[in-house]
């Protein structure tokens, strides 16, 4: 067992997951198991629906080791966390043993080397291969000294080094030479040191995932994806799709049928006599989403799902800010803010006390990073059929931020798009919110569209809308870039900027600056210096930078794509 000390979970999320190698009390070790590790409580169905969108690349290469087909197929499959009382299991890897002090390599640790030193090192470079195996150096040995010598060790190159016999000074191998995968038998491995990126790649993914399950019984008892989408087009103005007042509409009486088990026949039947009796709200006026492809119409549920259930019942907006009448405070709330939330081409912002945010990792894999050419390794479950992946669920505070839909409509449209169903002048913000997510194919993780289409100019626009404002939040609540993370709903022109869980407790920066400057920041988002250091080189290049955009890769899960300063700051730009 190893002590992971004083490490967080998201540290531990990211570099001791099986089959990774650490570097642990001088030592390279690889974890082999998490015993002891609990189930967490999950919505199975949105976990595999989240899980086949990100691995949807491995599988249309036929390269996802059979993931995607037992998703669908029901398999087995649960996600656990951490037993930080015990800890991770690890084993001594790779087995090539070094002597400190000579740099002599050793048959067996146990034994001391020949120099006298009793405490062995390890070499510390890793065989690879893009199928997912490891393998170990083989060091040849003097024939006539049994004895070998590594020259060069200070090099990251294997190519660098040189293994000679101490005693005769015969070179015995230089580099690590060729050795064929024992995994797929494709070709050799590659060498490089056990902690590059290329040696162990951890695949993950973020969800909103409530820690108590009845939030999501709660959202399924009103109405379930299709109350959730009709309460975000509707602007949000009810506290929770579950607060919403009045009749049921006809899907949404159909949807609480259905999740209580119903017959479809007799919930066609019941839903008849529900419009016969005068029992059904009228229903909204038809929008393109209405008519849109269903794969479409399930991603944007999916997403208002995930803005419903993340805002549960700790959702605090403008007008839930109060203060004593004729203060400072009180005219700020009044005036300033919504005038900063208009300037910043924003429909609102609302504070989020306890963001339940899911981290799972579901998998790894080795060498090249294309799906194209390396295969996907999923967690499985070491004792049983079926998939252990690895998680941690924890409750934080958020931002919610929403754009201006009848902005971005113009703002689209100025860039060529057409907007069927919507026309300039058109004022009704549900329709226009409807059209632009029924036109919106969000690119999914890793592709990328050969030509700009609404779907990506529009995740362009919401993700470097983001980043701009991680950056300056991070400033005024003085919390560090790294630990401020995004969360994007991009179909409905929003994304959640929330605090890195710490604990058990919340730092309460992003709700200091709610409360107190939120009208300073939305200007500072929207007039600071959007020139980049390195301009004219980024403005003409991808427009997005380490020095204007970029965020580390901790806060981004999108590995800093679809970002670009020109879509906010050119001329026709969203905040000009």
């Amino acid at each position: 067992m190893s002590d992971l000390g004083t490490r967080s979970a998201s540290q531990v999320l990211r570099t001791f997951l099986p089959q990774q190698t650490a570097d642990l009390r001088g030592g390279i070790y690889r974890v082999t198991d998490w015993p002891g590790a609990a189930p967490l409580s999950i919505d199975d169905a949105s976990v595999r629906r989240r899980l086949l969108r990100e691995i949807h690349l491995w599988e249309q290469n036929a390269n996802d080791s059979g993931f995607a087909a037992d998703l669908r197929r029901q398999q087995r499959l649960e996600v656990v966390e951490l037993d930080t009382g015990r800890g991770v299991a690890v084993e001594r890897y790779p087995r090539v043993w070094l002597c400190p002090r000579c740099k002599r390599v050793g048959r067996d640790h146990n034994r001391p080397c020949v120099c006298g030193n009793s405490r062995w090192g390890q070499l510390h470079f890793l065989g690879f291969h893009e199928c997912g195996a490891v393998g170990e150096p083989r060091i040849p040995r003097c024939p006539t000294h049994d004895e070998v010598e590594l020259v060069g060790t200070t090099s990251t190159r294997t190519s660098d080094l040189r293994f000679v016999c101490p005693r005769c000074h015969l070179q015995l191998q230089k580099g690590l030479g060729f050795q064929q995968c024992q995994g797929c038998r494709q070709g050799g491995l590659h060498w490089n040191v056990h902690k590059a990126r290329t040696a162990y790649t951890p695949r993950g993914m973020v969800m909103v995932n409530p820690a108590r399950p009845e939030r999501m019984q709660a959202l399924g008892a009103a109405g379930g994806p299709a109350k959730a989408l009709d309460w975000v087009l509707d602007g949000m103005q009810a506290h929770s799709p579950t607060t919403v007042t009045g009749l049921p509409s006809a899907s949404e009486l159909r949807a609480q049928l259905l999740a209580n088990n119903m017959a479809p026949a007799m919930v066609d039947v019941l839903v008849q006599q529900a419009a016969q009796m005068g029992q059904l709200a009228q229903a909204n006026a038809s929008t393109p989403l209405d008519t849109a492809p269903t794969n479409r119409r399930e991603a944007v549920e999916q997403e208002a799902v995930d803005i419903a259930l993340a805002l549960g019942e700790a959702r605090m907006t403008i007008s839930h800010l109060t203060a004593s009448p004729g203060s400072m405070l009180a005219n700020r709330y009044a005036n300033d803010y919504p005038a900063a939330i208009q300037r910043a081409g924003l429909a609102g912002v609302d504070l989020v006390e306890s963001f339940p945010v899911l981290n799972v990792m579901y998998g790894y894999t080795r060498g090249d990073s294309d799906p194209a050419s390396c295969r996907l390794v999923p967690f499985r479950h070491p004792k049983r059929e079926g998939y252990r992946l690895l998680g941690d669920l924890a409750e934080t505070e958020a931002l919610l931020v929403r754009l201006d839909p009848l902005r971005v409509a113009r703002w689209l449209t100025a860039r060529g798009h057409g907007l069927p169903g919507w026309s300039p002048g058109d004022e009704d913000a549900r329709q226009v919110r409807a059209v632009i997510a029924a036109a919106s194919d969000i690119p999914g993780p890793g592709d990328m569209p050969a030509t700009p289409t609404v779907g990506a100019d529009i995740l362009t626009l919401v993700h470097s809308y983001a980043h701009r404002m991680i950056r300056q939040t991070a400033v005024f609540a003085g919390i560090d870039r790294d630990a401020l993370n995004e969360y994007l709903v991009p179909s409905h022109l929003g994304f959640f900027l929330y605090a890195s869980p710490r604990g058990d407790f919340v730092l309460g920066g992003l709700q200091s600056v709610f409360e107190t400057n939120l009208d300073q920041l939305l200007d500072t988002v929207t007039t600071a210096e959007s020139r980049c250091p390195l301009d004219p080189g980024c403005a003409r290049g991808a427009g997005a930078c380490s020095a204007c955009l970029h965020l580390g890769e901790t806060s981004c899960r999108a590995y800093n794509t679809f970002l670009d300063r020109r879509g906010l700051f050119a001329a026709g730009g969203y905040l000009r």
